[in-house]
């Protein structure tokens, strides 16, 4: 600090010795945050995270190695991580508004068992004309732009529908013939 500002706080309180040359034992430093459960639940009740997220998001913050292991399986052993939950999850808020390859790639990289995503795909993958439909209604359809009347709408239309992650088989489908019949 400058000579000539006063200082109203103990610098100690900052982890900064009180005296120079001093040093301060872990011991004697204040806590710093609250503990890794403690961040691990306060994550967990915000959204469902699957144990890799947990990983990369506590990892600097574990004090000892092992230590984060241990806080993840004790939280796994009590059910508070749950890989089917977060597919359902994501599932749940996604699916209305991206397609099975889209959500796919985001299940990847949370990190999660690949019979889980399978299972979810297939579920996805049975009603996806109706959602990139409905997609396509809410984008196209209320605008009132309706069936595309060239062919570079209908290219705009069908690579909107591909960029969310829709089949090209679907989306082909769901361009070629937006009128219901």
């Amino acid at each position: 600090m400058f000579p000539s500002v006063k200082s109203y706080h103990n610098d100690s309180d900052y982890g900064v010795p009180a005296t120079p040359g001093a040093a301060t034992s872990d011991a004697q430093r204040p806590r710093r945050g609250p503990s890794l459960k403690g961040r691990a639940l306060r994550l967990l009740a915000a959204r469902e995270h699957s144990r890799a997220e947990l990983e990369s998001k506590l990892l600097r913050h574990e004090e000892t190695p092992g230590q984060l292991a241990q806080v993840l399986d004790d939280l796994q052993a009590k059910d508070f991580i749950s890989e089917a939950r977060v597919v359902e999850s994501v599932v749940n808020r996604r699916a209305s508004r991206f397609g099975a390859a889209r959500i796919r790639h985001e299940l990847i990289g949370k990190g999660l068992d690949a019979q889980c995503i399978g299972d979810a795909l297939q579920r996805l993958k049975a009603n996806e004309y109706e959602r990139a439909r409905e997609v396509w209604r809410k984008k196209f359809d209320a605008r009132g732009e309706g069936a595309a009347a060239d062919s570079a709408s209908q290219v705009r239309q069908m690579r909107f529908l591909a960029a969310r992650g829709f089949s090209g088989d679907v989306v082909g489908r769901v361009v070629r013939r937006p009128v219901d019949e």
